[in-house]
């Protein structure tokens, strides 16, 4: 990193996906690892107004708590794994600055931008990562949530970029194939209620308001690295 903070031509650029970006990567990456950080806890508690959800409808996406701040509150889901597992991308060290403006400008409902080490599933050396991080600040952190109530919240949502249950069990499957010891409780647990509360529906034991009203899933294409579906920062 240069003197003045800004990048230099030696630097890599690192980015952090704990969401999405575990399935969908950014544009311009020429290395994947997988591996975690920690100090942070994984948890749907971030509203989504513009990907999975609507303004009028907001979904739920996933953002990281310090795992101190986490500890004083009351979740029902009150264990969580010491590392959360994601993936790491390099990016191509001319489209660095392309790919740096295309995420500032999608820092979008609440995510911040953040660095924190980051641990490769090989045992190399830790790796500086940029990471977007919804905090308890911003004004879409919904904080802990009913279990089952947010299992119907994100079963019923829907945005730009397709149902938030689509979200929920791509996140899960995608942790799942990382590493077998990077699943994640909470996310597996609304994935198993989801799947119920689908079960449930198909054999007619269950209605559920608000599931016949979909979403236009139109992107607008501006450039090159606009061709990505969704930039959850996650």
């Amino acid at each position: 990193m240069a003197v003045d903070g800004t990048q230099s031509e030696t630097d890599e650029f690192w980015i952090f996906g704990y969401g999405s970006l575990i399935w969908k990567p950014p544009p311009h990456y020429d290395r994947r690892v997988p591996g975690w950080v920690t100090g942070y806890v994984r948890r749907f508690w971030q509203a989504s107004q513009d990907h999975r959800g609507t303004p009028e409808a907001p979904g739920r996406v996933v953002t990281l708590i310090e795992r101190s701040f986490w500890a004083s509150l009351a979740d029902a889901h009150d264990s969580a794994p010491e590392k959360v597992w994601g993936t790491a991308y390099r990016i191509k060290a001319d489209k660095v600055a392309e790919v740096k403006e295309y995420l500032d400008i999608r820092e979008i409902n609440g995510y911040t931008i953040h660095y924190t080490p980051f641990h490769p599933a090989d045992g190399t050396e830790s790796i500086r990562t940029l990471v977007y991080i919804g905090t308890p600040d911003n004004d879409q952190f919904t904080g802990p949530q009913d279990p089952q109530a947010l299992a119907e919240h994100i079963y019923v949502s829907e945005g730009p970029s397709g149902l938030n249950r689509d979200y929920l069990l791509s996140l899960e499957k995608a942790l799942d194939e990382l590493s077998p010891e990077s699943g994640d409780v909470h996310v597996t647990d609304l994935s198993d209620r989801v799947r119920d509360i689908e079960r449930k529906r198909r054999e007619g034991q269950l209605q559920v308001e608000g599931f016949d009203h979909p979403v236009p899933h139109e992107f607008r294409k501006v450039s090159s690295v606009d061709e990505q579906e969704e930039t959850e920062k996650a």
